[in-house]
């Protein structure tokens, strides 16, 4: 596995909100950004600062003025109960199959909860309100549901049409009261960065349901642990138009359970209960989630920065990183051929969220997702005070 180290460097501040994956491609000969929230969300309020900037390269579009940004046309939440876009979205993966970036597939990270997306028994979809577990806002908040969907735009990311969902856990598998105590997610998938392997897309994802149908009275903390973490799906990038139910989950030894069914996480990136893993819903174990993976033309080989959660609401002060030595992730099982994570930062005191390296100006040429020998660790700091997306370090990698 190859070499890295971290080093201080002139602290950059991103000017927009960020709360996910940044979200990049190259539209117009120009590297385009996304980041932000759109979208209803009854205990956090309504999003409304999902926005795009351009630049000649990520170092540029990142360092842009928050007057640089530009509010692109997204599709309205529709009524609970009825076909459409529920609950609100971050973009956090962009694919575009042509130069130009004029087409784009955006994959999105999406929350919802029972009074957004209430059950509907004809379908099996939705969520019942009982037993829903407490969420980050204390006493009468409630926790959010995570799913992956697909939006496109034939105009470089002006405007957007809903593609529907590509991956979620239906209500069966969600882990609720008295079980669950993170104060987060009591289950779902989301946090996604995809990228392109051959004919398909693969889908890296943080997995936080239960491996079966979830019932307190027989719930096992080692069984839900042993479903959850990092975990990988794909589809040909000929059914984006068409995404809804065509995804395939790594079922253990291939890409075979269906995009709402079980699959089976990437066991390099689960952490041993000896070592304080544990499951999702427990709130006092560790487990990394939020990966972003990138394409090093320097180290040939993916890259992916993780960050990790150690306690209750979500908190964590480190970031780590893994290697994939295997171009084409879809021969065998080199989809799941991740080194063990290694320590890339900590800041005792923090809590650092979506972790992502992007090109410096000079190893831009790659593409926006392309690393070379240096990159820019961006991170999203939570700190005692004050909560901002930055970048306070450079790390550099060496072959072995």
């Amino acid at each position: 596995m190859p070499n890295f180290r971290i080093e201080p460097a002139e602290q950059l501040v991103y000017a927009s909100f960020v709360d996910c994956n940044l979200a990049a491609a190259r539209v117009n000969g120009s590297v385009r950004v996304f980041t932000g929230k759109y979208g209803e969300d009854p205990v956090w309020g309504a999003g409304s600062d999902l926005r795009y900037v351009d630049g000649s390269d990520p170092a540029d579009a990142l360092a842009q003025p928050l007057e640089a940004f530009t509010e692109p046309h997204l599709p309205a939440n529709a009524e609970p109960g009825r076909p459409g876009l529920h609950g609100a979205v971050w973009f956090e993966s962009l694919y575009s199959p042509e130069a130009d970036g004029r087409r784009l597939y955006a994959l999105y990270h999406n929350e919802n909860y029972p009074q957004t997306l209430p059950w509907d028994p004809a379908t099996g979809r939705g969520y019942r309100d009982r037993d829903w577990p407490t969420g980050l806002r204390g006493a009468g908040s409630a926790q959010a549901v995570c799913r992956i969907g697909v939006m496109a735009s034939t105009d470089g990311g002006e405007s957007w049409q809903d593609l529907g969902i590509l991956l979620e856990d239906l209500h069966p598998r969600l882990v609720l009261a008295p079980t669950n105590r993170n104060y987060t997610f009591p289950g779902g998938v989301g946090d996604p960065s995809a990228v392109v392997s051959g004919d398909h897309l693969y889908v890296f994802f943080g997995e936080y349901g239960y491996p079966g149908d979830y019932r307190a009275e027989t719930w096992d903390a080692a069984t839900e642990a042993a479903g959850q973490c990092v975990s990988v799906a794909r589809i040909s990038l000929a059914d984006l138009d068409e995404p809804a139910g065509r995804a395939r989950r790594w079922d253990g030894t291939a890409f075979a359970a269906a995009p709402d069914a079980a699959g089976a996480p990437i066991r390099a990136l689960q952490i041993p209960a000896a070592l304080g893993g544990g499951p999702v819903s427990a709130g006092d174990r560790s487990f990394y989630w939020g990966p972003s993976v990138s394409w090093n033309v320097y180290l040939e080989c993916w890259v992916m920065t993780l960050a990790r959660v150690d306690s209750e609401f979500w908190a964590g002060d480190s970031v780590w990183l893994s290697f994939n030595p295997h171009a084409d992730l879809g021969e065998g099982a080199n989809s799941q051929d991740w080194s063990p994570p290694r320590l890339l930062l900590r800041k005792p005191g923090h809590t650092l969220w979506y972790p992502a390296l992007q090109p410096v100006r000079e190893s831009a040429q790659g593409g926006a997702m392309h690393l070379g020998s240096t990159a820019r660790l961006w991170v999203k700091d939570l700190g005692p005070s004050v909560h901002r997306y930055l970048s306070e370090h450079v790390v550099r990698f060496e072959r072995t």
